[in-house]
């Protein structure tokens, strides 16, 4: 019972928070500083926004960054404001612009973005009110302590976050692969079927990028085979590598479904091969020995089906994979063997962050200029309604602004609400007047609380945060009752900002992007199809560049979703590319189905590699050359047009690898015919110069 409760990553998170912030408070209680130590308490939420907490390699020099960052901010802030006549707006401008060089520097690096800027309104709460040493001390000792705590504890929790990462994806593939096979019935309709189960793959693929960057940031990993949590890694990759094939061929399935009872016993394997992936996250994140496991009854009653129709493909199809799948999980062990190969790209230098950071179509500074000058009119806006610490618009626009419209909207809305039903019950609790101990402890439950919650519910916690910040208040001010409306004020301002920043100030619409992010899925395609066509793949290289492909369809899929959800554009270009998406996911699953193969020796001969090389080869530089074109297709060669309308011959024999090629041409044929229309139907008028390609 107490793993479930220690080891469960909502309440290690929880604990681990909770603990960050009260043990300043409970010190600064005993020793009655209790003001300055609720202010220490601060210091973690920028270092949160900062990403200082990711376990890595370098944890203590991203540390000494973040802290001389932070210290840096800070003593800007009150220079410029004691000591020049610059305007705050101008300030706020500057320091927003002068910060956006850490997203050229890589994703982690860009999370001190936020993170400092949110130091800097901190700031202008304390100018006045504490010197600058002690301001600027303030963030460094507190910087320290959330490095050393978190230090401690990820030494106390050793592996934990990987943990977490592999159980979380191991219960990813259980609903995928439960979904994907419960019920062959709904496989009738792609268009019906289909989205839902590419959703559950793009998240699939984002756990799998999440544990990669896990397994190259922690230092104690050096991907060891002997590493047992490698070795689980390792094995996922090969589940989602045959979970994610295409079940192609919907009028075969329905025959063998019509003609057999195969569909009860592949449901059979498929729900028990998503219980076993359950028990093993659990066993993953509670540290328990796992179990021996052989599902020969079920797959034995697959393999007869598989005889008794051996012209059926949808039986083999079923039979290959789900024992492939048996077999990884029985023996423990993944199916072939791969190297984990590190990240190929080289960091960029100096010179190349400040040259890629001023140009204009950097998206960095793209988004440094749009959030300043989202904090620049929302000081202006706080002054000139003279609204008492006015601050809280900028502390707004910072937490509800995310990189796209739909994730700001959203978190816009559980913002506004959460502050709304938290002042709400703030106000009312304050009239009885609790003695301070008790309002410690009831602080500390709810900080608790909404911890718990932050990951799944940030309206819930956003409640819990907006008490305990109008408790601060009150105990370090004894006026937090006289900030309720206008805090509920200054959040509504701060929503409505950053609504209409991302609208109107340099919008990165989606749909935009997806143009670029086609031509890097199918660049991505053609490079997995280089190297298993070569004459000897290397398997690593294989196995990295296939993950490459799901994370850039990925990235085109979710680009899709977003655009979705933005206002103003054509519903036909949408649906266009709706289609060329789900083609493109078919593309995606045929290459994991070759991954295997070629992992295990089924290849094709020198020539046939060599001809479908050349053939998929012009086939997706066809595909890419009709994104860039906007024009009416003009007239091709007939040598040219049979490239893409290359079609399978029913009475060739050909091998499964060939199958698949013969495929991913017929998808490469389509997705051509609908680029050649969706551009022109793309969105025209005052947004469409946002529709450019950023790159």
């Amino acid at each position: 019972m107490w793993r479930r409760l220690i080891y469960h990553s909502e309440v290690n998170y929880a604990l681990r928070q909770t603990l960050l912030l009260c043990i300043p408070v409970i010190i600064g209680l005993l020793t009655d500083t209790l003001r300055y130590s609720l202010l220490f308490a601060l210091v973690p939420v920028c270092c949160n926004l900062a990403g200082l907490d990711t376990p890595h390699r370098r944890f203590f020099r991203r540390l000494v960054i973040g802290a001389s960052l932070f210290a840096l901010c800070s003593l800007v802030m009150q220079l410029l404001l004691f000591y020049t006549a610059v305007p705050l707006p101008v300030i706020l401008f500057f320091i927003a612009l002068s910060l956006g060089i850490c997203a050229e520097a890589g994703a982690l690096n860009a999370r001190l973005f936020p993170g400092s800027l949110v130091v800097a309104i901190f700031t202008l709460a304390l100018v006045g009110n504490i010197s600058i040493g002690k301001t600027i001390a303030l963030y460094v000792t507190g910087t320290i302590w959330y490095g050393v705590f978190n230090w401690f504890w990820f030494r106390i929790w050793r592996e934990q976050p990987l943990r977490e990462s592999l159980s979380q994806l191991y219960l990813l593939l259980a609903d995928y692969c439960e979904a994907k096979y419960s019920s062959l019935n709904k496989h009738m309709d792609p268009e019906v079927t289909l989205p839902p189960l590419l959703i559950r793959q793009q998240k699939t693929v984002d756990a799998i990028t999440l544990c990669y960057q896990q397994l190259y940031m922690l230092s104690g990993s050096k991907h060891q085979d002997d590493n047992p949590l490698v070795k689980m890694f390792q094995i996922a990759i090969d589940l989602q590598e045959h979970i994610s094939v295409s079940l192609y061929k919907p009028e075969e399935v329905q025959k063998l479904i019509n003609q057999s009872n195969a569909e009860a016993v592949i449901r059979w394997n498929a729900c028990t091969i998503a219980n076993r992936l359950r028990t093993l996250a659990d066993d993953i994140l509670y540290h328990h020995p796992i179990d021996q496991f052989n599902m020969d009854m079920q797959i034995s009653a697959l393999e007869k089906i598989a005889r008794q129709h051996p012209n059926n493909s949808a039986a083999y199809f079923c039979y290959s994979h789900l024992s492939r799948i048996a077999q990884a999980l029985s023996t423990q062990k993944p199916l072939y063997t791969r190297g984990l190969i590190g990240e190929p790209l080289r960091p960029p230098t100096v010179f190349q962050i400040l040259k890629n950071y001023c140009s204009l179509k950097s998206a960095s500074l793209r988004n440094a200029a749009r959030l300043g000058v989202m904090l620049a009119i929302a000081s202006l806006l706080g002054s000139y309604l003279h609204l008492p610490k006015s601050y809280w618009i900028l502390m707004t626009v910072m937490f509800v602004t995310q990189n796209g419209y739909g994730a700001t909207r959203v978190r816009i809305v559980h913002r506004a609400a959460g502050t709304i039903a938290g002042l709400c019950v703030a106000g009312v609790t304050l009239h009885f007047h609790i003695p301070d101990s008790y309002t410690l402890l009831a602080m500390l439950a709810i900080t608790l609380v909404s911890y718990l919650y932050i990951r799944r519910s940030y309206g819930w916690a956003t409640i819990g945060f907006t008490v305990t910040t109008v408790y601060t208040l009150q105990l370090v001010a004894l006026n937090g009752e006289q900030f309720i409306i206008p805090r509920l004020i200054d959040t509504l301002l701060g929503c409505f900002i950053a609504f209409g920043g991302m609208i109107w100030l340099w919008p990165q619409w989606q749909s935009g992007l997806l143009r670029q992010n086609a031509h890097d899925a199918l660049s991505a395609y053609q490079d997995a199809i280089q190297l298993m066509l070569e004459p000897d793949p290397q398997l690593s290289q294989l196995s990295y560049q296939r993950m490459r492909v799901n994370q850039a369809h990925n990235a085109l899929f979710n680009t899709f979703t977003q655009a979705m959800q933005e206002p103003g554009f054509n519903n036909h270009y949408l649906a266009d590319m709706r289609l060329w998406v789900t083609h493109s996911q078919f593309i995606v699953e045929h290459i994991n189905a070759m991954t295997g193969l070629v992992g295990e020796k089924d290849a094709l001969s020198p020539e046939k590699k060599q001809y479908y090389q050349q053939l998929c080869g012009s086939a997706l530089q066809r595909c890419q050359q009709r994104l860039d074109y906007d024009g009416e297709a003009e007239n091709e060669t007939p040598g040219e047009q049979n490239i893409l309308e290359t079609c399978e011959d029913p009475e060739a024999p050909h091998t499964v690898m060939e199958q698949h090629l013969q495929r991913i041409l017929g998808h490469l044929s389509t997705m051509h015919s609908i680029s050649s229309v969706a551009w022109k139907q793309r969105p025209h008028g005052w947004i469409s110069r946002h529709l450019q390609s950023p790159h």
